[in-house]
């Protein structure tokens, strides 16, 4: 029998996108009918704890409470130079901080690799250079748009979002042949969610009433609570979906919340059924993360993006502005009159739901595996 082409996806569980991203290829490789055995690695479980509070806690601490930071240390980053001693310093750092992760490179030997994180491409890239790792090393990009650091010596291709993004990548010295435009990887129920009736009866969800979907991303970031209440209170009649994410506490306060309102508040926790809870919804109310928005896109779900992180979601927010699939809310009158707008003319909620479907990709797993088993054929 022939052994199984090995996969490692490396992800970096700074936020939720990039594992989820890397959970989606995994899940993909599963259902290819090509004999693939992927396995997820978060690089974190491989650093100490001091490194792994600066690239996780650290992280979430800078974008949910002082995000103008992040926004600044994001545009910094981006235009230094490769060899300026700043990023040397902090390649070094990251070395000395990994050694654990090369040694579980060198015992799982994957045929080949994927990063869903710059992270671990830029690690690589050294090992590469040495000798170390002689396997392909492809770059999954996850939003739509592409940071300085994602750009790596010696990888094998890249996998981006938009024609846009490559675009901009050829113009930092990537060879063309080496783009693959395949979109942002999603996991693969967002290609059969079931229908909305069924869903909606599933989750206890009127299908024939207007929905509106309220997202913080994985980790439940923002007040997801005062902007429900807020909702709840305008003079429109629709269905609210909350999803919590991970956060207990917002959790155990939308639930309170939703006894004031029967019937029109849906709480939810973490699930890993999302695709059903949008297949039941008109409009999302979300932060533009990389992951959410093409998640959405697929399934021809219009958004209104709030509270965008300063850097890749403000860049993401763009994008879907550009393309005519999002609007964008700066405080709650301008969300206010975002759904006031919306409700009053539902001409333009469909117009931005065929153009969201039309610009989706469900199937960019399964696209970027089929281009690395035809690069190793």
């Amino acid at each position: 029998m022939t052994k199984p082409t090995g996969l490692l996806v490396l992800s970096v569980s700074a936020g939720a996108g990039h594992v989820r991203a890397a959970e989606a290829l995994c899940a993909q490789a599963t259902l290819e009918h090509q004999p693939i055995s992927a396995t997820h690695l978060d690089v974190m479980q491989c650093v100490s704890s001091t490194f792994r509070k600066l690239y996780t806690e650290f992280y979430l601490t800078l974008v949910n409470k002082h995000p103008a930071l992040w926004g600044y240390l994001y545009q910094v980053t981006n235009e230094a130079q490769p060899d300026s001693s700043l990023q040397k310093l902090r390649r070094g750092i990251e070395r000395l901080s990994t050694r654990a992760l090369l040694r579980e490179i060198d015992a799982r030997r994957p045929d080949m690799i994927i990063c869903t994180h710059f992270l671990p491409a830029e690690i690589l890239s050294g090992l590469i250079a040495s000798g170390r790792v002689q396997c392909p090393v492809w770059v999954q990009v996850t939003d739509f748009d592409v940071h300085r650091m994602w750009i790596q010596k010696g990888m094998h291709g890249y996998f981006v979002a938009s024609d846009e993004i490559a675009f901009r990548m050829q113009a930092l010295g990537i060879a063309a042949d080496k783009i693959h435009v395949t979109g942002i990887p999603i996991m693969p129920a967002f290609s059969q969610p079931g229908s909305r009736a069924d869903c909606a009866a599933q989750h206890g969800i009127d299908p024939a009433r207007l929905t509106i979907l309220l997202m913080g991303g994985g980790a439940g970031l923002g007040s997801l609570d005062a902007i429900a209440a807020h909702l709840l209170r305008l003079p429109a009649e629709f269905q609210l979906i909350v999803m919590a994410g991970k956060n207990q506490l917002l959790l155990q306060a939308l639930q309170t919340l939703a006894t004031q309102f029967p019937g029109r508040l849906l709480a939810q926790g973490f699930t890993t059924h999302v695709e059903q809870l949008m297949a039941c919804a008109d409009l999302a109310i979300t932060k533009p993360g990389g992951l959410t928005t093409s998640e959405c896109l697929a399934m021809g779900l219009p958004m209104i993006v709030n509270n965008p992180i300063p850097g890749q979601e403000e860049r993401n927010a763009d994008f879907l502005l550009e393309q005519g699939v999002g609007l964008k809310a700066i405080d709650a009158t301008t969300l206010d009159y975002r759904i006031r707008s919306l409700i009053a003319h539902p001409d333009k909620l469909a117009d931005m739901a065929s153009k969201s479907l039309a610009l989706g990709r469900p199937d960019a797993a399964r696209a970027a595996l089929r281009i690395i088993m035809s690069d190793l054929a």
